[in-house]
């Protein structure tokens, strides 16, 4: 026993190494915060082919759509394509989405930083996209919006979002984790919200 918490306290030494010269901005927003309210002039991108989106003539969808009167459960991600959101996060969502439905959730939503072409590759490519909405954040104005934005630049991915998960009743987060150790993604995996549900 002795010999596990050691391991224990060293793990966390570690981890606290690793945080050193890393600048953590916390999220402005928190449980209770309005959403719609708190990024008014926001809109996502729905993922989709090019030419879908040339149909549309490049629309857009507003906060209020996504939210308003639906109970939401929202993840956002680094970035598509990515090692662990796209071998481990998203699928956590996925293999759960019939509990999520049985707790009355009306959508699942993925979140990122990428363009909604990309974010329409990615979720074909994963056979989520008949089970979880994608969305693209094109130039990362809702993680901004939030201050759920991180700088990745060091991975070479610039300006993208914290992993994070949300559930939102009516456009009101009701349940929010924000990932503080970027290895840990369980603390905004499927399972974790769906428990806080």
């Amino acid at each position: 026993m002795a010999s596990a918490m050691l391991k224990r306290s060293a793990m966390k030494s570690m981890v606290g190494s690793f945080r050193i010269g890393v600048t953590r901005s916390f999220a402005s927003v928190s449980v209770g915060t309005d959403l719609v309210s708190s990024a008014p002039d926001v809109s996502l991108q729905k993922a989709r082919t090019w030419d879908e989106g040339v149909s549309s003539k490049f629309s857009t969808t507003s906060l209020k759509d996504i939210f308003k009167g639906k109970k939401v459960v929202i993840f956002g991600l680094p970035g598509a394509f990515t090692g662990v959101c796209s071998a481990q996060h998203v699928p956590s969502y996925q293999k759960n989405i019939d509990k999520f439905k049985s707790k009355g959730v009306d959508s699942v939503i993925c979140v990122s930083v990428n363009d909604p072409y990309t974010m329409n590759g990615w979720a074909n490519n994963l056979q989520s996209k008949d089970t979880i909405e994608f969305y693209g954040d094109f130039d990362g104005s809702f993680h901004k919006s939030l201050e759920l934005d991180k700088d990745l630049s060091a991975a070479l991915l610039g300006h993208r979002s914290q992993r994070w998960s949300a559930y939102v009743v009516d456009g009101k987060v009701k349940v929010l984790n924000v990932e503080e150790v970027p290895s840990d993604f369980k603390v905004s995996g499927g399972e974790v919200i769906l428990d806080q549900i």
